[in-house]
């Protein structure tokens, strides 16, 4: 049985993407900002409605979000982001919790200005470029981030993620080439298989669509941010043939693999 893992307090990725595609109920595991650079992204919230992000702004995804979205490229040019991810403890040190029950915060988007949100971005990625740096500052410097957003009225919460949907998937994460299967995750969770059925039936999806959907949405986060070929990606998410991915994949998302990234002429 795969043990769950950590990830790292804080963690960078780019986001690069060549065609106009929806995707449909995108699940966040971490508080997650999304600074846009290049074209826009529209996000249908199922607390705030639908939000549109444009270039040299932040949306903040909390954690257990559950959204559809659209990145748009602009004429001649991909779509391009950069995403920081924040851990639980990490948000938990500047955002005190909330209520249960209390109603989710759904999207935030920060329209400030250009300059000021790329500090927050600068500042994350130098201070973990910066080997030399004790850990201490290091931490201190991190969290000095999320003082900014709060300063400017993000709310946020790390546990708005404790739900049945967000556990499995969790699980699942910690090794997407494993061929899960219910009853080895009901043991882990120490119930029996009808309870967990009943226990997903709350988010509207059984086992074997969060088992799909999880290991589909690692492959679009890795089209989008990597440059492994898609052969690697199809067999790393679980998939038993790169056929079978590029099906599901655009039988999903409309779109095929390849055509998230861009085609070198």
């Amino acid at each position: 049985m795969p043990e769950p893992s950590t990830i790292p307090d804080v963690s960078v990725f780019s986001i690069s993407q060549a065609t106009r595609a929806t995707f449909t109920e995108l699940y966040f595991q971490h508080t997650c900002l999304i600074f846009i650079q290049v074209g826009s992204k529209r996000v249908l919230c199922p607390v705030n409605g639908e939000i549109i992000g444009n270039s040299d702004e932040m949306m903040v995804f909390p954690p257990g979000a559950i959204v559809t979205l659209e990145n748009r490229p602009v004429l001649d040019n991909d779509y391009r982001a950069t995403g920081v991810c924040f851990s639980h403890p990490m948000v938990e040190e500047i955002f005190p919790p909330r209520k249960q029950g209390a109603k989710p915060f759904g999207i935030q988007i920060l329209k400030i200005g250009s300059d000021q949100v790329l500090k927050i971005l600068d500042s994350v990625q130098n201070t973990l470029k910066d080997e030399n740096l004790p850990e201490s500052i290091r931490q201190h410097r991190l969290l000095e981030s999320l003082v900014w957003l709060k300063h400017h009225g993000i709310q946020l919460s790390p546990h708005e993620d404790e739900n049945p949907l967000s556990k499995v998937r969790r699980l699942i994460e910690t090794n997407l080439s494993h061929p899960w299967r219910s009853s080895e995750v009901a043991e882990y969770f120490s119930i029996s298989e009808s309870t967990m059925r009943r226990w997903l039936a709350k988010s509207g999806q059984g086992f074997a669509k969060t088992l799909h959907n999880t290991r589909l949405e690692h492959g679009l986060s890795l089209l989008q941010s990597t440059d492994i070929p898609i052969s690697d990606i199809a067999l790393d998410c679980g998939f038993k043939t790169p056929s079978h991915f590029s099906d599901s994949f655009r039988k999903r998302f409309g779109i095929k693999p390849s055509e998230i990234r861009k085609v070198e002429s």
